[in-house]
């Protein structure tokens, strides 16, 4: 049993190493468990006997490195996701980037862009809009290309509006989007202010100075020192007093930037930038 773990270990650590030095995507500082569990599920999908099996098939058909690519790629989103952090941006954050001329918001992990039109939304209602650009990436391209789209199943909305409700919704809910058979659109003028990128936070380094960032639910799939090099790179992309806001699962304690921040926020992980 040892020994087929010490195996397994080995296969996983080649395939890593595979997939950075051939597609240059670095999952090598992931945590293990994750990967682990995503690896195996597509080693059964593709019906291989093994995970070196599925080492030669991603480096001889790219088609195969697409779709474990896609199984690393969490997608897990909403909108207005936990009400609560969004109400606290409305209510604590936002009256302090009113003073700001411009507005830079970069919303790491995007997904397909559930939290992206939450903010947008939230923004117009509170007369920022305009004045904001907001950028959304993700390492997974074809997720982004949903996320332009602005296009969300339909099943979604009573969840989303329950939401947009709980986290100090100023209007009705369905007035930003209009229903088209089993999907909604949501309006063009939400993604005047949009700039969707591809960005792998491991491998990429910092492209603009913002005065938010919104990073929630990326960094628990990251072993310690990864967490602590994206942190650098989080710190380095904020703005002498810019916000820092983090899943309900993470935060800046026991990383090397904990005295760098101070609690905006606590419970709903919203740091500001103190150093």
């Amino acid at each position: 049993m040892v020994q087929d773990e010490e195996i397994e270990r080995i296969e996983i650590d080649l395939l890593l190493e595979a997939m950075f030095r051939y597609y240059g995507y670095d999952f090598r500082n992931y945590a293990l468990p994750f990967i682990q569990r995503r690896i195996n599920h597509r080693v059964q999908i593709e019906r291989l006997s093994s995970i070196s099996a599925l080492q030669e098939k991603i480096l001889r058909e790219p088609s195969v490195m697409a779709r474990l690519l896609s199984d690393f790629s969490i997608n897990v989103t909403e909108m207005f996701r936990d009400p609560s952090f969004f109400k606290s941006i409305r209510t604590n954050v936002v009256p302090l980037l009113k003073k700001y001329p411009l507005i830079k918001i970069w919303h790491v992990g995007c997904s397909s862009g559930e939290e992206v039109y939450s903010m947008a939304i939230l923004l117009h209602e509170e007369g920022i809009f305009d004045k904001t650009r907001i950028y959304a990436t993700d390492i997974n391209k074809n997720i982004l290309e949903r996320a332009k789209q602005g296009t969300f199943p339909l099943e979604g909305m009573k969840l989303y509006t329950k939401n947009y409700i709980e986290a100090g919704g100023k209007r009705a809910f369905s007035e930003y989007y209009k229903a088209i058979d089993d999907k909604v659109c949501f309006h063009p003028f939400l993604q005047k202010n949009m700039v969707f990128a591809q960005h792998n936070v491991v491998t990429d380094h910092s492209f603009n100075e913002f005065d938010m960032i919104i990073c929630r639910n990326v960094l628990i799939y990251f072993n310690k020192n990864l967490q602590n090099d994206v942190h650098q790179l989080l710190y380095e992309s904020l703005s002498t007093t810019g916000f820092l806001g983090l899943g309900k699962r993470e935060g800046v304690k026991f990383t090397r930037y904990e005295d760098c921040y101070g609690e905006f926020d606590g419970p709903e992980r919203i740091y500001r930038k103190v150093k």
